[in-house]
């Protein structure tokens, strides 16, 4: 059996797949379960990849947390207001995050800080939620491809015996 590559069409893929000469049904059909599985491998790929892009998303987000905490801390302790970094402004302007305008600029009392942290905090649920949502997926195609594969698997075990019995005139 020939390695199967990473297309996605259910045509490409059979076309890839190599169970010798035989053109039984069973051999037919082991040659879709394994196109079936190859397809469904390909998706779980792509949903774990999401799911990588997505933790990324969450750590960096939990960094803005971090930052914004001891920002808030800071503007709590000495009574005063604290900036928002450059970096922190960035990642709220290119999220669609609300950010506290108040005075119009980037300096920011506990209060202020308070209503950018629950921007944050939302946010990071959010992105939370995506991934629970992607995991579930991908378990699905998981689970289908192990199922494919098992299919294909007992095809073929099943066309090997018929074989035999033949070779031995049974």
């Amino acid at each position: 059996m020939s390695q199967v590559n990473n297309t996605t069409s259910l045509s490409e893929i059979l076309d890839t797949i190599d169970l010798g000469p035989t053109g039984s049904v069973q051999m037919m059909f082991a040659k879709l379960q394994l196109a079936q599985s190859e397809i469904c491998k390909n998706q779980a790929e792509s949903y774990m990849k999401q799911i990588e892009d997505i933790q990324e998303e969450q750590e960096l987000c939990a960094n803005m947390i971090e930052k914004a905490r001891k920002l808030q801390n800071d503007a709590k302790t000495k009574d005063t207001t604290t900036e928002m970094p450059a970096d922190m402004v960035e990642f709220f302007e290119s999220r669609g995050l609300s950010i506290d305008t108040t005075g119009s600029d980037n300096l920011h009392n506990s209060d202020e800080w308070d209503f950018n942290l629950k921007s944050l905090t939302n946010y990071q649920e959010e992105v939370g939620n995506k991934t629970q949502t992607l995991m579930v997926y991908l378990q699905d195609f998981i689970g289908q491809y192990n199922s494919y594969l098992q299919g294909a698997n007992t095809q073929i075990a099943n066309a090997n015996q018929t074989l035999t019995n033949l070779a031995r005139g049974q």
